[in-house]
């Protein structure tokens, strides 16, 4: 049955829970590890691919599988990069959906994390495998079997034309449904450097997404005096304050200018607390603010509407007052027109399904715009499995065609970028 080896690997991550907060990725790494490690021995290329593990947080281990070029470096690789972590099961779930089940039926295979992203993950693992098997068949062609390496490090400089032109990494990150701060650890680790050509492999839609909007988040203190709420004058209402805030900060954040691409930018107040019994004058107020801002707005520019929003809602509700906090500073990131990493990610999409991928925007913020964002390497893309429209959602699933699709589109890209 096609599909069958993507569908039974996909299925296989998602029955190991993730998730984040939960029970975390330790395990998840390890299952990976272990198949990663078979797949190496079965290539006969123990030698050759490098691991490496890295703890970003405590019993959360980042972790990559390098095939070095024929330079014997890592430099410059092709990176497919995955997040092993998936958020919580949640409410809502069908009665007859196992979160963790793996289960295909129709055509889709269901479970919490087989959209974002273990489907991804397998179709990346998958690839990765294929390449492996096309460098063990040139080693064997070459007459290397097994003496042409030096003690598992690097080639020796007499027998390398059977390794990759360019470099394959498979790069498993921890955190990037929260803080990201596993991209952050590898970063600063020197794991990626400036030559890397990064692949995520989010759910797109079958579309390459190449430009991301920043992400700016605040937490808002607004402060007034408690007093009878029969007597509202005798004190200063925070929520109120509060409500005249949040409309000011709406009205600025919508009237920046569009981006050609990446459109307009956005404000949601995810949450708002404030005061303590409703007959008394609130004196507090909290909100939390999550901006998607696009070119030219950036955080500094944001931090100057939340000030001006805070001053005006002061002004109008007499006697209060408020601070803010940045809690998240991401920034936008606009697409390179000449990337060569998307001109061969076209190429292998029309050799595999008839057609180039259509280039879109990404509506959130992943690990490969935090490379883009931190390094200014713009080669870099998101081409997965799924539609993020059912990401996060009850009754999360993938069409095991797209598994198929993708899988065979990563091997594409990577025998044409790295063979």
């Amino acid at each position: 049955m096609e599909g069958r080896e993507e569908a039974e690997l996909c299925a296989g991550l998602v029955r190991t829970e993730s998730t984040d907060p939960g029970t975390y990725e330790g395990a998840l790494e390890a299952q990976v590890r272990a198949w990663l490690e078979g797949r190496v021995r079965r290539a006969g290329l123990e030698d050759v691919v490098r691991f490496r593990e890295l703890e970003a947080l405590p019993g959360r281990p980042c972790l990559s599988a390098c095939v070095p070029g024929r330079d014997g470096s890592c430099e410059g690789a092709l990176v497919f990069c995955c997040h092993m972590d998936t958020v919580v099961v949640g409410d809502g779930w069908s009665a007859d959906v196992d979160p963790f089940g793996g289960e295909v039926r129709d055509g889709l295979l269901y479970g919490r994390g087989a959209c974002d992203m273990k489907g991804g993950l397998a179709c990346a693992l998958l690839a990765f495998d294929d390449l492996l098997r096309s460098v063990s068949q040139a080693r064997w062609e070459s007459g290397c079997h097994g003496t042409c390496v030096c003690s598992g490090d690097a080639p020796s400089a007499d027998d390398r034309s059977w390794l990759p032109r360019r470099p394959l990494m498979m790069l498993l990150t921890v955190d990037e449904e929260d803080f990201m701060r596993g991209i952050e650890a590898v970063l600063d680790a020197g794991w990626l450097d400036d030559g890397c050509w990064v692949v995520d492999t989010e759910p797109t839609d079958g579309r390459a997404r190449v430009s991301h909007k920043g992400r700016t988040w605040f937490e808002v203190d607004v402060r007034g005096v408690t007093a009878h709420a029969s007597t509202p004058w005798e004190g200063a209402d925070a929520v109120a304050s509060a409500a005249e805030f949040v409309c000011r900060l709406r009205s600025s954040v919508l009237a920046l200018p569009e981006h050609p691409e990446l459109g307009r930018s956005t404000v949601t107040f995810g949450q708002v607390e404030g005061g303590y019994r409703p007959y008394v004058v609130p004196d507090r107020a909290h909100v939390w603010i999550d901006m998607r801002l696009v070119p030219p707005a950036d955080t500094a520019l944001a931090e100057r509407l939340v000030a001006d929003a805070l001053a005006g809602a002061a002004e109008a509700v007499p006697g209060t007052g408020g601070s803010y906090t940045v809690t998240g500073d991401r920034p936008p990131v606009e697409r390179d027109p000449g990337s060569r990493l998307l001109a061969a990610l076209e190429v292998a999409s029309e050799a595999v399904t008839g057609s180039p991928a259509p280039v879109d925007v990404f509506t959130g913020y992943t690990d490969t715009a935090v490379m883009a964002a931190a390094t200014g390497n713009l080669e870099f893309l998101s081409y997965g499995p799924g539609s993020l429209e059912v990401a996060h959602k009850p009754d999360e699933h993938v069409p095991v065609a797209d598994l198929v699709r993708v899988r065979r589109v990563l091997s594409a890209l990577a025998a044409d970028c790295c063979l």
